[in-house]
């Protein structure tokens, strides 16, 4: 029986119950991955225990912009999205398709066992991201098997925001800041007095038994509103806002708008903005030998819609010459023709585009001054 107040369907941990629950993760097998201070950024690294995370610590970000800073308390979460998503564990920036010698032995990396990962920390936008990821390399007709295997094998735990940074942008793309379905177990940070508790909502079954594992008190009625609360206030301190308008159809109506032109004036065209989106998932694949011709391997890599030589095809040349069509045909399929193509919008609101491209180009800005020219 739970004590007067009580709710048995969300439990409350405090930081004693955080440090455990790295540990049983890791005792069941998991690496555990998570935020923590490195090279004067909050990154995703593997995590010995929760004193790898970055408590006490925020970050400033704005266009072209990233700092981290100290806070007055000590909360673990207390950021928004760093350089890296969680992409890089389920969709590998390089990983070896293919190793094979003259002799007829081969090797190859399918055959290899996924690593079992447990994501700590996992926001909504990137939550929605890992979904977007599953829906076009897990479900699509030909499944990416590397990414499947590894997919099926992670654990998440997700962390709702109550602290939105200058760039976020999730609300008005529906995919925060409370995390959506997908999570085996979701944390949500408060702070009396400085002191962090972490409510928690159960997911799955496995969540469930980890859960058990861990010393936990079930959150009383006040304490689940007072959470759900401070999530909900969230939502209304959004650093950026898309336009509140059909996105897609502004895409195709502005085409042809000078705009695409002004921004590239700016653009680097240096695949900044595809490398850090959480989302973006194209690749290239590269055959290498060694300086004998004894061995030989197939890599793939990850590969941007920015390169000049991204759309080249044989005896024709590249497609998109410009950085004006390279612009458009990214922020287009962002934004638009992923609608037609997965059933969903590639962009979940995170800001990593803007806060890490050099020169500050803001894909909110310019969708809102494309909306307000139309």
């Amino acid at each position: 029986m739970s004590r007067h107040g009580e709710n048995p369907e969300a439990a409350l941990l405090d930081t004693a119950g955080l440090h455990r629950l790295v540990e049983v993760l890791i005792e069941r097998g998991y690496r555990v991955v998570g935020p923590t201070l490195r090279d004067n950024a909050i990154v995703l690294a593997e995590l010995d225990s929760a004193d790898d995370l970055p408590r006490g610590w925020g970050v400033d970000v704005g266009p072209g912009h990233y700092r981290v800073r100290r806070r007055d308390d000590d909360a673990a979460f207390g950021h928004s999205a760093g350089p890296q998503s969680w992409k890089q564990f389920l969709h590998p920036p390089r990983q070896r398709l293919w190793a094979g010698a003259r002799d007829g032995t081969s090797d190859a990396q399918a055959d290899e066992e996924a690593p079992r990962y447990a994501f700590l920390g996992v926001r909504g936008c990137d939550l929605a991201a890992i979904a977007t990821l599953d829906r076009v390399l897990g479900r699509s007709e030909y499944p990416d098997s590397s990414f499947v295997g590894r997919r099926r094998l992670a654990f998440v735990v997700a962390a709702n925001c109550t602290e939105p940074g200058g760039l976020c942008f999730c609300a008005s793309m529906g995919t925060g800041p409370a995390v959506g379905p997908g999570y085996d177990l979701a944390l949500t940070e408060r702070l009396e007095a400085g002191v962090p508790s972490y409510l928690v909502d159960i997911g799955s079954q496995q969540g469930a038994e980890v859960l058990s594992a861990i010393p936990h008190r079930a959150a009383t009625s006040e304490e689940i509103r007072c959470a759900r609360s401070d999530v909900a206030a969230a939502s209304h301190r959004m650093g950026r806002q898309m336009p509140n308008v059909n996105l897609r159809n502004l895409l195709i109506e502005s085409r042809e708008s000078p705009q695409w032109d002004e921004v590239a004036s700016r653009c680097l065209t240096c695949g900044n903005c595809t490398m850090v989106c959480p989302t973006c998932f194209c690749t290239s694949t590269e055959d290498v030998s060694d300086l004998t011709g004894e061995h030989a391997e197939r890599w793939r890599h990850w590969a941007s819609c920015f390169e000049f030589d991204f759309t080249f095809i044989h005896g024709g040349g590249s497609v998109r010459q410009s950085g004006a069509s390279r612009y458009r045909h990214w922020l287009t399929h962002k934004l638009g023709t992923w609608h037609d193509q997965f059933g969903m919008s590639g962009c979940v609101g995170c800001g990593r585009c803007i806060a890490w491209c050099p020169t500050g180009i803001d894909i909110t800005a310019e969708m809102n001054k494309m909306a307000d020219d139309a």
